[in-house]
C-alpha cells in the first residue's frame, strides 16, 4: 500500500525533499515506516531526537497502524530564539 510522507525543518534538509510517496506493507506502523525511511535516506538514520507523528493531521503514537493513502508527517522538535 502507499502512503504520503511529509518532512519539515531539519528532516526535510536531511531527506533532500519535502514530500514523498512510500510503498509499505499492509499493517505497518508509524515506527516501522520511520525505520524504512531511515534505511532509504541515510541522513535520517542519525536523527536522535524525539519526533512527533501526525497521520491525516491528527497526532498519533508510534504504534499507530497505517492505512492506504494516509498522509504521515514527521515533526521534529521546534526550537526558537529568545
Amino acid at each position: 500500500m502507499k502512503v504520503k510522507v511529509k518532512f519539515f525543518a531539519i528532516l526535510r534538509e536531511r531527506a533532500g525533499t519535502g514530500e514523498i510517496t512510500k510503498e509499505i506493507r499492509k499493517g505497518s506502523t508509524v515506527a516501522e515506516l520511520w525505520e524504512a525511511l531511515q534505511r532509504d535516506y541515510s541522513k535520517l538514520a542519525p536523527v536522535d531526537m524525539r519526533l512527533l507523528y501526525a497521520v491525516n493531521q491528527v497526532y498519533v503514537k508510534a504504534d499507530y497502524v497505517l492505512k492506504e493513502r494516509d498522509e504521515v508527517v514527521f515533526v521534529p522538535p521546534v526550537s526558537g530564539g529568545s
